[in-house]
């Protein structure tokens, strides 16, 4: 099975710019969709967007036009630009397959401080 990595994350201040990136131990041409979602504490894992082989995305309402999600079938990676963050975007984020999740990596943390 295709394992996932993520790297990426740390401290920023609000308003300010992070850059997560997913590598995958195999093809990932194959999956359709490749998706970032992330964790606040004591709430569920939500999707915050989504991307596929042919590179159509889809985002979550509270991240549209902050939030770019990119893939490349050829190295295998599915990148996630985020832009302008607030607090309430911390979280531990993770890439993964959609619908039909691989194993899910620890995450990188994501701190927006206010």
């Amino acid at each position: 099975q295709v394992q996932l990595v993520e790297s990426g994350g740390g401290l920023v201040q609000a308003g300010g710019s992070l850059s997560l990136s997913c590598a995958a131990s195999g093809s990932i041409i194959s999956i359709n969709v490749m998706g970032w979602y992330r964790q606040a504490p004591g709430k569920q894992r939500e999707q915050v967007a989504r991307i596929s082989s042919s590179g159509s995305t889809n985002y979550a309402d509270s991240v549209k036009g902050r939030f770019t999600i990119s893939r490349d079938n050829a190295k295998n990676t599915v990148n996630l630009r985020m832009n302008s963050l607030k607090p309430e975007n911390t979280a531990v984020y993770y890439c993964n397959a959609w619908p039909m999740p691989l194993r899910w990596g620890p995450g990188p943390q994501v701190t927006v401080s206010s």
